[in-house]
């Protein structure tokens, strides 16, 4: 005999139907593979950004064309086809070019480019969600030299994996950790939130941690 009480019974449904509300409320009842496979056409595709996202090479400082290298134009083309709403490509880029005394930061390696798609896309509809632009992207990927200069950071850190991101908006880090532990929980991604006192990390290491 199933002696649950019927209240928390219906409380349970209550809460599971707000659940499917609120992900249904974000287009975020999908499978991963048909996520997937919608964003492989986008790339396929080259859908553009915003004009906020229209970033040349021509436009970059030459200081910080020094620092960032001959592949950075390359690397704006490659995060203009992801399609970001929210998210200005030269705030990405800008990040990359931090420094710590005479410990300058760098462009991830090619071959980890496509490290930091999916944590873009579940950051882009974060910002979406919460209605607001990215204030500052405090840090993407961080080169070993200069994540050991980073106070507090791991040496195993998911920067140098170039698939974290930290992130102020103009909403508190309490109100951005909230929404992206909800959007993870329909389905968005599965990796880290951790919430700090004036930033938010986010990142797709493939399961979910909370600090």
């Amino acid at each position: 005999m199933n002696s649950e009480n019927p209240s928390k019974k219906q409380l349970i449904s209550r809460r599971r139907l707000l659940g499917i509300a609120f992900c249904a409320g974000t287009g975020l009842l999908i499978g991963t593979k048909k996520a997937g496979a919608m964003w492989s056409v986008m790339d396929v595709l080259g859908q553009s950004s915003p004009d906020t996202n229209d970033r040349k090479w021509k436009d970059v400082p030459p200081a910080l064309r020094g620092v960032l290298g001959k592949d950075a134009d390359a690397y704006m083309r490659f995060l203009q086809r992801i399609g970001l709403k929210r998210i200005s490509i030269a705030q990405i880029i800008d990040s990359h070019a931090k420094a710590h005394g005479k410990i300058h930061n760098t462009l991830p390696p090619r071959q980890m480019w496509g490290n930091i798609r999916n944590t873009l896309r579940a950051l882009d509809k974060v910002a979406v969600r919460i209605g607001e632009p990215v204030d500052e992207v405090v840090s993407v990927y961080r080169s070993p030299a200069y994540n050991a200069t980073c106070p507090g950071a791991k040496s195993h850190s998911y920067h140098m994996r170039n698939n974290a991101i930290d992130i102020r908006f103009k909403a508190s880090p309490r109100i951005v950790s909230a929404t992206a532990r909800e959007l993870r929980k329909c389905g968005l991604f599965k990796g880290g939130v951790g919430r700090y006192s004036g930033f938010t990390h986010i990142d797709t290491r493939g399961e979910n941690v909370d600090w």
